[in-house]
């Protein structure tokens, strides 16, 4: 008897537990909705949520950064033409000049009196020609020596211009306007012939010039015209335009020269400084986005997903136009699209999404 009565103690218990458990397995809720749904029918589960923004095309110039340096438009070695030592020394360093300005004065060496005596020489041929012209004309000389005499005093002429060009390059003068930044030669510091010998350094600061080096991937998008702004070290911005663009590749590099000419009437800009270089391009019909909008798909496209017209995922491939950082400007994406940017990475395509517009999306405006 008292066997029988445990095995009913534990019988009792054992039911009890099941009671309770069925309580958690089985809740009735959910016992409910099953009888809701009709066979056949399988339960309908939320649109998963995505945030979006409206994006409109719009003409951008992207812009290409390069770094380069300052170079003088115009840098000479201005040297002595003839012989003579050196007597005068006009310039030092960093002293601007004008055009034709003098330099230097190299020793007479008799050149004055060169041009004297070519001076007595045809006064004295163009007296005998006036003298004999009159006979000639009257027959009482021959006219073959008026040929001999017209050809005396055009020799004579010639030699006076040649005296006088030998004196005028005693004098060094500067070809343009510039400044003076090196000076070598030394008044009195030799006295041998300075014929060919540097006097002077002039580099001409106006234009200043601003080069770099393109890639010929890039080469492309730069035309000369162009407008471009130049950062130099020193912490200015200065405006410029695209002056050269070269069309042969540099044999080492295999990159291209380009030319940036900038306005230096005051002489502030420095030749040899570092600057970079933005150039703008031509411009490409393009939306902004966030850059966290862009995606991967299982094909291994770039591009973003967007919300249609039946609130269903696509996926649009893009080409990069420009990256801005924190934002993006691509082509590709059609006009007043709504772009997925926030849950684009948890959806697919074809999904049916509940589609909110992102309260902080400003990239569009």
């Amino acid at each position: 008897m008292m066997k029988a009565s445990r095995i009913s103690a534990v019988g009792i218990v054992i039911a009890a537990v099941l009671w309770i458990a069925s309580g958690h397995l089985l809740p009735r809720d959910s016992a409910e909705g099953q009888a809701a749904v009709r066979p056949g029918e399988a339960k309908q589960q939320p649109a998963f949520r995505v945030s979006v923004m409206n994006v409109a095309i719009e003409p951008h110039s992207p812009t290409l950064t390069l770094s380069g340096r300052t170079e003088a438009d115009h840098k000479v070695n201005i040297t002595a033409r003839t012989g003579g030592t050196l007597t005068e020394l006009r310039v030092k360093r960093g002293q601007h000049v004008e055009k034709d300005e003098v330099v230097a004065v190299l020793s007479d060496d008799a050149r004055k009196a060169q041009v004297a005596q070519a001076e007595a020489l045809v006064e004295q041929r163009r007296a005998e020609l006036e003298a004999k012209r009159t006979l000639i004309q009257s027959g009482a000389l021959p006219k073959l020596d008026m040929v001999n005499l017209e050809s005396q005093f055009k020799a004579a002429e010639a030699s006076l211009s040649a005296a006088r060009a030998e004196l005028d390059r005693s004098i060094v003068r500067a070809p343009w306007a510039g400044v003076i930044t090196d000076v070598p030669a030394e008044v009195g510091g030799a006295a041998f012939s300075m014929a060919g010998k540097e006097i002077a350094t002039l580099v001409a600061l106006d234009p200043m010039l601003a080069v770099v080096e393109v890639s010929e991937r890039k080469l492309a998008g730069v035309k000369a015209g162009e407008d471009a702004a130049v950062k130099l070290i020193t912490g200015h911005t200065v405006n410029g335009r695209v002056r050269y663009v070269s069309k042969s590749a540099s044999a080492t590099t295999r990159t291209y020269r380009v030319e940036v000419e900038m306005s230096n009437p005051d002489g502030k800009i420095p030749d040899g400084i570092t600057a970079e270089v933005v150039v703008s391009l031509k411009a490409v019909p393009s939306a902004k986005v966030p850059r966290s909008a862009l995606t991967i798909s299982s094909a291994g496209d770039i591009g973003v997903r967007v919300v249609d017209a039946q609130s269903k995922v696509q996926f649009v491939p893009v080409k990069i136009v420009e990256d801005m950082q924190d934002t993006m400007w691509l082509s590709g994406v059609p006009d007043g699209a709504r772009v997925i940017v926030r849950g684009q990475d948890f959806v697919r395509d074809g999904q049916l999404v509940e589609a909110v517009d992102e309260p902080n999306a400003t990239a569009a405006k």
